[in-house]
């Protein structure tokens, strides 16, 4: 094939592109791309490879010999589908790539929140050890994962893999009914889950149904003792609501490695600095080398089999 721009190379930067810039006359790859310049980059590409940069309609129309959008992630709501459609252009993108990584970054999450990890470590740095009257300080109550209950809110993939590993851990699981989706045999309403969970994890897509899912009155039926586990979407979460939840003692921890707006440059409601056992993290709990490696790997079959005339990993 002729020509193939990546507009948002960033996340992948460090990850061997060699197998495909091989497959074309002219593999141009930018670090970033804005909005005003989408247009003109793609103008004479016959295939674009693009993170989050959005093509709408208006760049599409631009881009005459466009055949292939490959999005090197799963969401493709970057892209007009209906444009793309119209305009005969293939958009694929990449599944079940970093399933693993994701799968990793929950358990490290729980794992420092039930051991209260940071706040030891930052004890330590502050002298609290060489001050302690004996051998040890046990400042922040640990908590074993064994025999805790897990509720899952979002079953696919990544929910039947974090609960593969909390079984291994000694937990219990409880699986919530499909947000907005019919009732399902062995699955409870999200109501009658929280009370009797000792951590929650949500693995569900952000959609009409799930939009603030976890608001004031969701963290009012949670035990205080409960943990809470995001590694999904911010708008999941009322960011606010959990904010004053953890102040007031109302949840015992939260982690989560998204936020409504990312990155957060006006601020974040959990961004304050006087929020008790809250971890936050940057939407990475998906970029191990391997997964991003994955990414590459599957953008590659991808391309591969658009010049073979196949068709994978279609969407729209």
């Amino acid at each position: 094939m002729k020509k193939a721009v990546f507009l948002d190379l960033e996340s992948l930067e460090d990850i061997d592109l060699a197998a495909l810039d091989a497959e074309f006359d002219v593999f141009e790859t930018h670090m970033a791309t804005a909005p005003e310049q989408v247009a003109e980059r793609i103008r004479d590409a016959e295939v674009v490879l693009v993170n989050k940069v959005c093509l709408d309609a208006a760049a599409l129309q631009q881009a005459p010999g466009l055949k292939l959008i490959c999005v090197v992630a799963t969401g493709t709501n970057n892209v007009d589908l209906v444009a793309a459609q119209q305009l005969g252009i293939q958009v694929s993108n990449c599944r079940a790539y970093g399933n693993d990584s994701v799968i990793q970054h929950v358990f490290s999450l729980l794992l420092a929140l039930s051991t209260r990890l940071l706040d030891y470590h930052q004890a330590v740095q502050a002298g609290r050890w060489q001050q302690a009257r004996q051998f040890c300080f046990l400042d922040f109550p640990i908590a074993e994962l064994s025999g805790k209950t897990l509720g899952i809110v979002g079953y696919g993939n990544l929910g039947q893999g974090v609960g593969r590993i909390a079984q291994a851990f000694g937990m219990n699981l409880m699986v919530a009914q499909r947000p907005g989706g019919p009732a399902e045999p062995g699955r409870l309403p999200l109501d009658e889950l929280l009370p009797q969970v000792d951590v929650l994890t949500l693995h569900c897509p952000l959609t009409e149904h799930t939009r603030n899912l976890l608001d004031a009155r969701a963290f009012s039926r949670m035990k205080k003792s409960a943990l809470l586990i995001n590694v999904a979407r911010g708008g999941i979460v009322d960011e606010a609501a959990l904010a004053q939840a953890l102040r007031s003692g109302e949840l015992a921890g939260a982690a989560t490695d998204v936020l409504s707006v990312e990155p957060p440059r006006d601020g974040n409601p959990l961004l304050g600095g006087d929020i008790p056992n809250l971890i936050v993290t940057p939407h990475n709990a998906w970029g191990s080398k391997e997964a991003r490696q994955r990414i590459v790997a599957q953008t590659l079959e991808t391309i591969q089999a658009f010049g073979r005339g196949e068709a994978l990993r279609v969407v729209g």
